[in-house]
Order: structure tokens, then C-alpha cells, then sequence
């Protein structure tokens, strides 16, 4: 299976989904406890989410799942929340804290796996930003993410329904990040703007502002648009239709507001 899936377009909008892949080869399958093998920690639907609200995005999709190797992470598996619970670039956890694997990998295979899925998926998606960038002068990348709402391990209470990462206004122009802040905001719904999610190593890396390349993140809180948070983490309709009007309010805003 290819690691990654483009379909092209011709708006300054790209969309980066690294997390929706549910792919893992056999090989690697086997070796994961029963409880990893449940994929939990996938983004879910985001995918079905996003599908048709800008006409003419570029979309980037990892097809392989997180626990092969985690294509928001930096290839030298530094922590992007140094302090805090989190897991790495071939995670041995789920966001649960509890093991994942009944073998490890090791560094000679996490190097394979880095160079078979890793490297693919960020060649493609720095080959868009490329090509976008030709196009219109600048290209804004938008990192789509969900997580569920309750995770101990990773972070206290409940989370926001919208958590928007710039790294702390870093990796874009002012006025992406305040263009969807407002439109969140004006929702009525929980948000917040680099609270415990700041962006992933995607964000960062790509998100250079003074050279026309822009990113930030949306991570998504599931009891926004699943039915429930657990097996077999179910798409809901009613919730995701409401979900999706602001979120193509979001992109429709994004795609104009540098021009």
C-alpha cells in the first residue's frame, strides 16, 4: 500500500491528515498486544470530516497507522512536550499509558520504518507546499486532527472542542490564527488556542511565516463528531454536519484571508 495519498488542488489551502491511517502490515500487526491492536489512538473520520468543504484543497493523507510510526513526530523523536506525558515517534504506549507492543522495535527498525513510511509522507506533503507556494505566493498548511476527550494520561479535565496550535503564534501570520480563533469562537462551542495541544512537529517544521509558508493545527475533541469515543468509534452523523459548517466557514476564511 502507498504511505500516503495526494489529491491535488489549486487553493493556497493544503491539508495535512497524519493520523487518519489505519493501515499496519501484517508483519507489524502481529506484534502488537490485543489492546493495540484496537488502534484506539487513530484520528477517526477526520478524513470523512474534512471531504468536500474546500473545493480545490490540496489534501496529504498518511494511509499507515500511528503505531507503525507517527508522521506528527520529528525523525529524531524529540519530545514536543518536554515535561509532560506524551508518546514518540514509534510510540510504546497508548495515549492510556499501557503497552502496546509484545515486542518492541528496536533502531534498526524504526529506521526502516522511518525511511518505508516516515520519509514518504513528508516528501509528498513538502513537494505541495512547494507547488502551492509557486502558485499563489504563500500556502497555508492546516493539520487535521481529532483526539478523545478524556485522556488522564495526557492532560487533565476535559478537553476544549476546538484546540488551535501556532506554537505560540510562531508558525504563521496573525491573522490565520485570529481568522479561526473567531470563527470558533463564535460557535459557542469550548476552544482554545495553544492550551495543551500547540501544534505537532508538523506545524512546527513547515510553519515559516516570513518565507510564505504558513501552518497551524486543529485538534479536535471526538465526542464532537463520533458517537462515542470507544469501539467502534462510530461517526455521527447529526454531530459531524454541525461540526462541518464551521469547519468549512474555517477553510473558506483560510483561503482568502492572505490574498
Amino acid at each position: 500500500m502507498n504511505p500516503v495519498i495526494v489529491e491535488q488542488g489549486d487553493s493556497p489551502v493544503i491539508l495535512g491528515l497524519p493520523h487518519t491511517g489505519t493501515h499496519v502490515p501484517p508483519e507489524i500487526f502481529a506484534r502488537l498486544t490485543p489492546r493495540g491492536q484496537i488502534l484506539a489512538d487513530t484520528d477517526w473520520h477526520v478524513e470523512r470530516l474534512y471531504a468536500g468543504l474546500l473545493p480545490g484543497a490540496t489534501t496529504v493523507r498518511a494511509t499507515f497507522h500511528r503505531y507503525v510510526i507517527d508522521a506528527n513526530r520529528g525523525p529524531e523523536d524529540e519530545s514536543l512536550y518536554p515535561g509532560q506525558n506524551t508518546t514518540g515517534l514509534v510510540p510504546l504506549t497508548d495515549f492510556d499509558g499501557e503497552p502496546i507492543w509484545t515486542e518492541a522495535p528496536d533502531a534498526a527498525e524504526v529506521s526502516r520504518r522511518l525511511a518505508t513510511f516516515h520519509a514518504p509522507y513528508h516528501a509528498a506533503l513538502a513537494a505541495e507546499i512547494a507547488r502551492v507556494k509557486a502558485r499563489h505566493g504563500v500556502a497555508i498548511l492546516y493539520d487535521c486532527h481529532s483526539i478523545r476527550s478524556h485522556i488522564p494520561f495526557l492532560f487533565e479535565g476535559t478537553l476544549p472542542d476546538f484546540n488551535i496550535g501556532t506554537n505560540l503564534g510562531t508558525t504563521c501570520d496573525p491573522r490565520i490564527e485570529a481568522t479561526v480563533r473567531d470563527i470558533c469562537a463564535a460557535t459557542g462551542r469550548t476552544m482554545v488556542v495553544n492550551g495543551r495541544f500547540k501544534g505537532g512537529w508538523t506545524t512546527r517544521h513547515y510553519g515559516r511565516p516570513e518565507t510564505g509558508v504558513h501552518a497551524i493545527q486543529m485538534e479536535l475533541a471526538q465526542s464532537t463528531h463520533l458517537q462515542t469515543e470507544a469501539p467502534p468509534f462510530a461517526y455521527d452523523e447529526a454531530r459531524a454536519e454541525t461540526l462541518r459548517e464551521t469547519l468549512g466557514a474555517v477553510l473558506r476564511a483560510l483561503a482568502g484571508v492572505l490574498t
